[in-house]
């Protein structure tokens, strides 16, 4: 993509800017001070970054190091695009240049938009010690590392692959962050919707051991006293 292509993106993406959803945003992420929100809404990011599927990954690296978050987040979906279409060699540039510039992917609605649909199908077509990655990821200092980790395994998900899954809840059940206790109860969550029994005996085995916020978001879908056994349980512990 040309300079001129991409300030066009840039232009694009600050005229679909709304006021009212700046505002939301702003309560929603709390972004940092040196963090710039338009308040564009997440479907027309996607639009715009399928519009501009064809973005070098030079390009994709200047709006990923942008303090403009929604232009980090269309490269992000510029990325997941190149990545749905890609395969064998060209999958992990892709996956090798995510990993390298995580430093960017800085909020939770980044790492939501992007693991899964970044690392995740590289997950899923390689082979058994691609795993290895999620380990590292899961022991970095960088909380949405750790995020990314467990985001990713959506895909496994999706795929009926749990195990990956079950062994992130264990080996960061006591992580300080309530965003990885959410995050750990949502894909648990995720695991119930296709095989709820084995969901609920890993709770079973562990509840002890987990955050009671992951408890809640893992059981939201249980039928209501099937839910309140295990949130009563958690709390006598």
């Amino acid at each position: 993509m040309s300079t001129g292509a991409l300030e066009e993106l840039r232009d694009e993406l600050r005229d679909l800017a709304e006021p009212s959803i700046r505002a939301q945003h702003m309560k929603v992420l709390r972004p940092p001070d040196h963090d710039e929100l338009l308040g564009v809404r997440v479907p027309v990011m996607r639009k715009l970054a399928q519009k501009y599927g064809d973005v070098s990954l030079d390009a994709v690296d200047v709006l990923l190091h942008s303090r403009v978050h929604e232009e980090r987040f269309v490269g992000l979906l510029v990325l997941a695009e190149k990545m749905r279409t890609a395969s064998g060699a060209e999958r992990k540039t892709l996956v090798d240049f995510y990993l390298a510039r995580t430093d960017c992917v800085d909020n939770w609605d980044l790492v939501d938009g992007s693991a899964h649909l970044v690392l995740g199908p590289w997950l899923l077509d390689g082979p058994a010690d691609v795993l290895g990655v999620l380990d590292e990821l899961a022991g970095s200092a960088w909380l949405w590392d750790r995020r990314i980790a467990v985001l990713a395994t959506l895909a496994l998900i999706r795929a009926n692959r749990f195990e990956p899954t079950f062994r992130l809840v264990l080996a960061l059940r006591r992580d300080p962050e309530p965003l990885i206790h959410k995050a750990l109860g949502w894909m648990l969550r995720e695991i119930g919707r296709r095989d709820e029994q084995l969901m609920v005996e890993f709770l079973d085995r562990h509840l002890a051991e987990l955050p009671r916020i992951t408890v809640r978001y893992a059981t939201e879908r249980l039928a209501s006293g099937e839910r309140a056994r295990f949130v009563k349980a958690r709390h006598r512990t």
